[in-house]
Order: C-alpha cells, then structure tokens, then sequence
C-alpha cells in the first residue's frame, strides 16, 4: 500500500479544471474518493486537498492526475508571477519509503523529502 496526501493551491478557474480531471475517474474504479475540496473557498486562492492509502499498483493513476493538473495554464499571463496550480504530496511506500511529489511549474517533480517528515509513516 502507498499512503498518499497532499494539497494544491490555485484560483478558481483552475479548481474547476482540477474537478473535472477528478469527476472524469469512475468512482467505481479508482481512488477518486480521496480527493477533498472546501466547500467554502476564500480569499483569491482556491485549494484541492488528497489523502489516502492506495494500492501502489495505482500509483502511476494518481501520478497521471498529478501531470493533467500541472498542466493546467496560468489564467493570467505574467511574467513575473507564475499562477499555475502547485502543491506539495508526500507518498508513503510501505516497501520504497517516503517520496515528495511538487506540483510546480506545469510539471510534477518526483524526490526525497526536503523536510523531515518519517514522523508521518508512523
């Protein structure tokens, strides 16, 4: 099992893609049911929440959820500030151990943790 949570940020716009991307899974077949989303969004940020354990054979499902968001494009172009979603997982492997997942940048950057977060796999 791989134990999995996690957070984005982004604005609304782009909440409403990320919803889409999640409603797109059959509930029947996936781990969809992980994924949270205040129902009272505030200030200009908007945020999607994931935790769960999921069978590490549906890693590469979630890891595939994680690009289609990244990729979601800025909703205003500037080039000093980049406001595509982003946000930080940390995936717990019972058998490979922890690994932080970064949503930054239109891409997902798979590595070992920067922080020191094993008191999570307790």
């Amino acid at each position: 099992m791989v134990s999995v949570r996690g957070w984005l940020q982004c604005d609304d716009g782009q909440l409403a893609q990320i919803k889409e991307i999640v409603e797109a899974d059959d509930p029947e077949r996936t781990y969809s049911g992980g994924w949270a989303f205040p129902t009272r969004q505030y200030n200009n940020v908007s945020w999607a929440f994931y935790g769960g354990d999921i069978r590490a054979v549906s890693l590469d499902w979630f890891e595939e959820r994680l690009h289609q968001i990244a990729q979601i494009p800025a909703s205003y172009q500037d080039d000093e500030y980049d406001d595509r979603p982003r946000g930080l997982f940390l995936v717990s492997h019972d058998a490979d151990g922890m690994s932080e997942w970064k949503v930054r940048n239109g891409d997902l950057v798979i590595g070992l943790p920067a922080g020191d977060y094993h008191y999570l796999d307790a």
